[in-house]
């Protein structure tokens, strides 16, 4: 049997808020900015991006261990990735009930049976994105809805090469790299 690992401490928080400002909101997210005493006790400015969705990443796997990948251009980061299907829960939704709809939509797939994977934070030091990512089994095939900003390739294939992906720096998502990696190491 596996030793059990060590419990991680934490400690309180040292950051005192002294103002807050919003300087941007959209649909997704808002920007702020706060005024705050940093933990050596100066005073900083410190922007944070506000997500008004939950981060969702689904793994399907087939009775054959295969799982589909999406390939899309991303607009912001300027260069085309392959990921895990994925996408935008919104905080009062189910989490659960936005991965569906995300690998209805991205895929056309539908799953009988859904696992919590693991909970994430995408980039805890600019925002407090949270992620999701389950993995999704007893796959059905259906038909993709792309949304109007999708345009999408899928590519099926043996999880074990989409981990290598990653291991090889194809794949560079980070809930993508993070959820692939971390079923690899419950195998």
């Amino acid at each position: 049997m596996k030793p059990a690992a060590p419990r991680l401490k934490t400690q309180p928080n040292p950051w005192k808020q002294q103002s807050n400002k919003r300087i941007y909101e959209n649909p997704w997210f808002c920007l702020d900015e706060d005024d705050v005493i940093n933990p050596g006790g100066g005073l900083s400015h410190y922007g944070k991006i506000l997500f008004k969705n939950i981060a969702i990443g689904v793994i399907p796997l087939d009775e054959h261990n295969n799982t589909w990948l999406v390939g899309q251009y991303r607009y912001v980061p300027d260069c085309y990735s392959w990921e895990i299907p994925m996408g935008g829960g919104p905080l009062h939704i189910d989490p659960l009930e936005s991965a569906k709809r995300e690998l209805r939509e991205e895929t056309g797939l539908n799953a009988d049976h859904w696992q919590t994977l693991m909970h994430l934070h995408t980039s805890n030091s600019v925002t407090d994105e949270r992620g999701i990512v389950y993995v999704a089994t007893g796959l059905s095939q259906g038909e993709t809805e792309f949304e109007e900003t999708e345009d999408l390739q899928l590519m099926k294939l043996p999880l074990k090469d989409a981990i290598q992906l990653v291991i090889d720096g194809e794949i560079t998502d980070a809930v993508s790299v993070v959820g692939l990696l971390r079923l690899a190491m419950s195998r």
